[in-house]
């Protein structure tokens, strides 16, 4: 029932837990929803109901299992192109952003410290007000403190607020390559023998060392967190995937929210060139709401109560993704219609191993992993 993919929310708004949550706009009334009669009608009518009452409550910030607010919007740096990458931080700071993502395979890490830097220094913001995460890619699978240092010292930080495995898979520390290494063929040359589970001992190690504030994953299927959660002494605080209407992927977000895993959306307009702003079913809601397609993308998201990246190099644009519109229930189950006539993922590197997820199927099998 599609009422119960929005169950998590519902249950997570009463008296003693909506306080947890910043609510926008401020001036919303907002009721929990325990002092909340749902008539004993359809189903479909129940989640209407409840839904009504949600749309009200768009949250700009989530509690993590750590403690700590994440916002429900942030900055990411994927894909931009070298020189911009500083001015666009800063700018996004300058802006209201909260919360930057980075990864040392961006090779932009530098320039996202050089943002930080600016702002810093400009008082626009202080260290302990924003959420700086960043990852550890795969060449430094076996080497988690070496990959955080290197980190760290490009950023100009002395801690991140969230460190994230980047891909369940290990890559050639001694390759051709520092983060992209490959055999004669072209093909990657990737750890066959790789334990993800081993990485997230290292992980969790880490938070020992005052480097890091919280560690998580990336690109986690269903079964790989099956297999790390019966290992792990630390619950991921988060899973960063690619998410959006076209890839829902319900199976790990709904397995998520039963693990208190906070699940943060990348790539939310189906990644470059954003084909998923031409959607008819997105256009529909935008111009029903008055937004644009990529507000319509990103609200998709807080909506499902998750956190969304988003990314620009360009003032305006930085500007505009931070508008979180309220989507009904009639707004959701048109976006749902895109992903049932069959889902799109636009992100996945030739690593050729298979992480599990329903749509992709194919590939070798690593330690710990399906």
């Amino acid at each position: 029932m599609r009422f119960n993919k929005y169950r998590h929310v519902a249950a997570s708004v009463t008296s003693s837990t909506y306080r947890n949550f910043h609510f926008v706009p401020r001036s919303y009334s907002i009721l929990p929803l325990r002092n909340t009669v749902l008539k004993q009608n359809t189903q479909s009518q129940k989640y209407h109901r409840a839904y009504t009452h949600l749309r009200m409550m768009a949250p700009s910030s989530f509690k993590l299992n750590t403690g700590q607010d994440i916002p429900a919007v942030g900055f990411g740096t994927w894909q931009a192109a070298p020189g911009e990458v500083a001015t666009a931080v800063e700018t996004a700071l300058r802006s209201g952003y909260k919360l930057i993502d980075a990864a040392y395979c961006y090779a932009n890490e530098d320039e996202v410290g050089q943002g930080l830097k600016a702002a810093f220094d400009a008082g626009v913001v202080k260290r302990e007000d924003i959420f700086v995460m960043t990852k550890l890619w795969n060449t430094y699978s076996t080497r988690a403190e070496l990959g955080l240092d290197k980190s760290l010292k490009s950023l100009g930080l002395d801690y991140v607020d969230l460190y994230l495995v980047h891909w369940p898979v290990g890559m050639n520390p001694d390759g051709n390559d520092d983060r992209f290494p490959k055999l004669p063929d072209g093909s990657r040359d990737m750890l066959w023998d790789h334990d993800h589970v081993a990485t997230w001992k290292q992980m969790e190690g880490l938070l020992k060392t005052g480097k890091v504030r919280g560690v998580g994953v990336c690109n986690y299927s269903k079964p790989y967190l099956e297999q790390l959660l019966a290992k792990a002494e630390v619950v991921p605080a988060i899973n960063q995937i690619e998410n959006h209407p076209a890839l829902p992927q319900q199976e790990v977000v709904d397995f998520c929210k039963e693990k208190g895993i906070h699940v943060v959306a990348y790539s939310p307009l189906g990644s470059t060139g954003g084909p998923l702003m031409k959607s008819e079913a997105v256009t529909k809601v935008a111009e029903k709401k008055g937004v644009s397609p990529g507000t319509v993308l990103l609200s998709y998201h807080v909506a499902r109560g998750a956190t969304v990246l988003a990314k620009s190099v360009t003032e305006s644009r930085i500007k505009a993704n931070l508008e979180i519109v309220d989507l009904d229930a009639e707004d959701m189950e048109i976006l749902d219609g895109i992903s049932a006539a069959g889902v799109e993922r636009y992100v996945y590197p030739p690593f050729g191993i298979n992480f599990g997820f329903p749509d992709k199927n194919t590939g070798k099998s690593l330690p710990n992993g399906v």
